[in-house]
């Protein structure tokens, strides 16, 4: 099995490890097996999507609201980025708690962020290659978003001065964000 799961403090946010086959030439790796996904309680991708961007930039934090929540699996195939899912389940135990892990083609880690979770991640290389699949296509009437610093979730980006967009820049505290995700246990 090319495949490991594991669960990370937040359970529902999964860490794949993925190992390659390398040889002179360089390596063959495969990244997404929908059986394997599936048996670990990942649903079907129906979109894929590439983000470029350089160092210090920060993306996020962004999520998509139901009817159209998309999870999120995540695959740096160049550079290397520090990955934060947050929750925002109202109701959930690890509510405005979040994860990170740093993501690279060197690490064969890759990351399964659910419905419910705010995602966002920031360049640690010169530049970063991110592939990412979704649940759910993009809507933008349900796209959202919690500004990356909001002082109850603390997250420890590891740069100094991030380079965001104006569009992020203006996101609200989560306490104020539009969000129609309710824990459900499992």
């Amino acid at each position: 099995m090319p495949f490991q799961f594991h669960k990370l403090e937040i359970p529902d946010v999964i860490l794949i490890q993925v190992s390659g086959q390398p040889d002179a030439r360089g390596f063959f790796r495969e990244t997404y097996r929908q059986a394997e996904f599936a048996a670990h309680g990942i649903p079907p991708f129906v979109q894929d999507n590439h983000s470029r961007s350089t160092r210090g930039v920060l993306r996020g934090l962004h999520y998509q609201m139901h009817p159209r929540a998309q999870g999120k699996f995540l695959i740096v195939v160049r550079g290397e980025i520090l990955d934060v899912a947050v929750d925002i389940r109202k109701g959930s135990p690890t509510y405005a708690r979040w994860v990170a892990q740093t993501l690279s083609p060197e690490s064969g880690r890759m990351l399964y962020v659910p419905p419910g979770f705010a995602h966002g991640f920031c360049v640690l290389s010169e530049s970063v290659d991110l592939v990412y699949k979704v649940t759910a296509e993009y809507a933008p009437e349900l796209e959202r978003g919690i500004i990356w610093n909001d002082p109850d979730i603390r997250i420890d980006w590891r740069v100094r001065d991030p380079k965001l967009s104006p569009r992020d820049l203006g996101l609200p505290l989560l306490r104020d964000a539009d969000n129609n995700f309710v824990f459900t246990p499992h």
